[in-house]
């Protein structure tokens, strides 16, 4: 069956990995004390301390939350309350002009090809909706934000079960057989083609573990749409 729609991961797929640890990760933990202090009256952070007491399991004072969220970032924790909080905190990065959002070069060039041939093109990444938003909205490369036709964070599942990669196909109304997978991390692939889903593994750098069980390619020049 023709691809209909590809779905992309983001670190070590569209975007360094590297800018997601050393710059993104490192902004929103030097101004996460702040920010919550600065917006503690916000109905949406109120949200997101609930929700990691919650997760903690015990009542958090502001700066006990702010602990708890600096050492999910230093262990790169997959969690929704952090996600959405460090989405808020590179949203004021991005609109005071300290961030841009990373992209390799070939990014924009393939998307654009594969949107103007018909395809749909989503996101799947543990960073928030809105994150990835800001990432292809403040781009290197300019606004790519009207190529895609959705996105997709941790709030339909982990990356690496095979339930989420069935809601994805649900929510974009097309068969497994009709939509390629990007990521460059095999268990992510794994959980995508046991949903039904085609499969592509980037090989960016040497960071990458190689999942030979996958197809391969080194940039997305090497991507088979087919």
């Amino acid at each position: 069956m023709t691809i209909q729609a590809i779905v992309t991961d983001i670190e070590g797929t569209t975007s360094s990995i590297d800018f997601v640890h050393q710059t993104l990760f490192p902004y929103a933990k030097q101004h996460l004390r702040a920010f919550l202090h600065a917006h503690a009256g916000d109905a949406e952070v109120q949200a997101q301390i609930a929700a990691t007491a919650a997760i903690e399991g015990r009542t958090l004072s502001l700066d006990e939350a702010a602990d708890v969220l600096e050492q999910w970032i230093a262990e790169d924790r997959k969690l929704t309350p952090l996600k959405d909080l460090q989405g808020l905190i590179w949203a004021q990065g991005y609109a005071a002009g300290a961030l841009t959002g990373h992209v390799y070069a070939d990014t924009p060039v393939f998307l654009t090809q594969w949107h103007a041939a018909g395809q749909r093109l989503y996101v799947y990444s543990s960073g928030s909706e809105a994150a990835q938003k800001l990432i292809f909205g403040h781009s290197d490369f300019g606004d790519l934000t009207p190529l895609f036709s959705g996105y997709f964070d941790t709030r339909i599942g982990a990356k690496r079960d095979v339930a989420s990669y069935r809601t994805i196909l649900e929510r974009i109304a097309l068969p497994g057989e009709a939509v390629l997978f990007l990521s460059d991390i095999g268990e992510e692939l794994d959980a995508a083609r046991a949903a039904g889903l085609k499969t592509c593994q980037l090989i960016r750098d040497a960071k990458a573990k190689p999942f030979p069980a996958h197809p391969q390619a080194r940039d997305f020049s090497e991507v088979v749409v087919g």
